[in-house]
Order: C-alpha cells, then structure tokens, then sequence
C-alpha cells in the first residue's frame, strides 16, 4: 500500500480512482466492508482503490478532550494496509483545513488531486464546513462532475450496529468479547515497556512490564484481564491490571502486564496487548501476601480462559 502524508504528495492522479472517505477510527466490521466495495470496484474497473482519512481526528482539533481513539494512527495504517487497499491519504488536519467548503474539497482534492470515479462513503458520512458534503450535496456533485457515489448502509452483528462509538462504550465497560464482535479482532494497547517499582517480581512474586498510559486515550474498565502479549513476533498468555494499583496508594494510571512463561529483559521494547477477558475489578488489598494469593488465583483462571479460547481457535478459521 502507498502512504500519502500529504496531499502535496499526490504527483499524478490515481488511474480509475475508487475512493472512499472517513475517520475511520477502529478499521472495525463496517469500514472493513466499506474496504471490500472499494476493492471490488476497483478490480472490476482495472482502477486503484484509494482511501482518504485525517490525522489527527478531526474532533481533536475541533473539541479537545472529546474523543478517546480506538486506534492511534499507527494502528489505523496497519489495518487498512492489512485490508488490501492500494494507496492511503492521509491529509494533516487542522483548523484552517475545516474552514474549507465541502465543494472545494470535491473540486480540488477528490476531482483535482485523486481523480475520482467511483465514491463510496458511510450512510451518514458528511464533511466540510458546517458538515455541508452529505449525501445529497455528493450525489449532485458526482451527477455535475461525472463521478458516481456508492452509499454503504449500516452494518449490524448480532443485532448491534457495528460503530465506532458503541465500540468506545464497549471497552469502557470491559466487555472485550463484545468488543472483539464489532472489531473484527481484539482490542489492543500498545507502548514501550517502562521501569516502574520493580516489585512485582521481588517482593510480590509475579513480574511485570509496566505500560504509561494516557489517560487522553480511551482507557478499557479498570481491571483485570486476560490478555495475549505479542513480543517480537511471538505471542504469549498473561494477565494484565488497568488501574492505580491502590493496594500501594498509587495515583498514577498504569498498565502491568504479568507475562507466562517468560524471563526475557524487555525494558524499553515495544509489545502490543490484546485484552481478551474481564477477570476482576481492581481493589485494594491488605498487604503483600493478600495481593499476591489474589494474582495466582487469576493466573490459574487466565490458563483456563486461554485454553478453553485456544481450543475455540483450532476449531474455526478465526484468529485472535
């Protein structure tokens, strides 16, 4: 896939350009099958498929504080290069960037610099000041300027509609299996591991890779959970508390990850952690050697949760 961090980028128009546009926050069921129209058209039509989206969200820059991301950035270009799209715009927002018209954009950018065809959006996508490109203004614009318009309709799983804000409400209440319904895929955290007070292995008996987390970001239900740790190309059980750790009087919002059967120095390294399972809610304990039978009791359920998920795998095409 061709990454476009610019629009400025954009040397020649794309050959047939399938395009589609959105926040696309999450890459969840729906803006997947939002990819597979535009690959499919674009197949058929011998074009490129092409999808356009912002960074940072556009409500970051319009309400700060008002949006917890599903997915950075980074996670963002990963799937969608995961779903076999060929070129990714990627256009820097800002508040001189919302002030532009919704027929100047369809003019210069989608008409200008893409060259598009064929435009899919979301049944209620709208964009451009004042959200004045809707989806009558875009099926007058394709009817004037010779550019057809695709609308996609909702998508619903199990009778819920696929969408980034449900998935947002989903983690916050710690409910990873319902989460993982409307994704696609796990809900997943990611940083550098951190030194943090080193006593989950000396004093507690369990060791762990700390994570900062922001508390800007969107941040799972304080907890306990299951979780998959995915090191090196390698993937590993563990169990994973979300929270202040108010056994120690904490203040700061962390992720420790105690991860099975392993030993390796990770410090400064990069892991990524999927949240499989809600286990418990944190709670203060009495001391050391309380906090330290509760983690072996959620270490033994965790097992269980990963066998039993593990067996689940291998008798269906899906992956975690």
């Amino acid at each position: 896939m061709k990454i476009y961090r610019e629009i400025g980028e954009i040397k020649e128009q794309f050959p047939h350009a399938c395009v589609t546009i959105g926040n696309f926050d999450g890459v969840h069921l729906g803006h997947q099958r939002l990819f597979d129209a535009v690959k499919q058209k674009a197949f058929h039509s011998r074009g490129a498929s092409v999808v356009i989206t912002f960074n940072p969200h556009p409500l970051q820059v319009l309400r700060p504080g008002g949006i917890k991301l599903i997915s950075t950035c980074e996670q963002k270009i990963e799937l969608i290069a995961m779903s076999g799209i060929d070129a990714l715009v990627i256009i820097p927002f800002s508040k001189e960037f919302a002030a532009m018209t919704a027929l100047r954009f369809v003019e210069e950018i989608l008409i200008g610099r893409i060259g598009v065809k064929q435009l899919f959006v979301g049944y209620d996508y709208a964009f451009g000041k004042g959200r004045a490109g809707d989806i009558s203004f875009l099926r007058q614009q394709g009817d004037e300027k010779g550019f057809s318009l695709t609308v996609i309709e909702p998508y619903h799983e199990s009778d819920i509609l696929v969408s980034s804000t449900k998935i947002r409400e989903l983690v916050a209440a710690g409910l990873m299996d319902e989460t993982k319904a409307l994704l696609g895929r796990c809900y997943q955290i990611r940083g550098e591991v951190q030194r943090g007070k080193q006593r989950g292995g000396k004093e507690i008996g369990f060791p762990t890779a700390n994570l900062h987390i922001d508390e800007e970001d969107l941040i799972p239900r304080h907890g306990v959970y299951v979780c998959q740790v995915i090191y090196d190309g390698k993937k590993y059980g563990g169990v994973i508390n979300i929270g202040f750790n108010p056994t120690f009087s904490e203040n700061k919002l962390i992720a420790e990850v105690h991860i099975f059967d392993f030993n390796q120095d990770i410090y400064g390294k990069p892991i990524k952690v999927n949240l499989l399972h809600f286990l418990r809610q944190e709670r203060k304990f009495s001391g050391i050697q309380e906090l330290s039978a509760q983690i072996a009791h959620d270490v033994v359920e965790a097992r269980g949760v990963l066998e039993r998920t593990s067996r689940r795998i291998e008798g269906s095409a899906n992956i975690l």
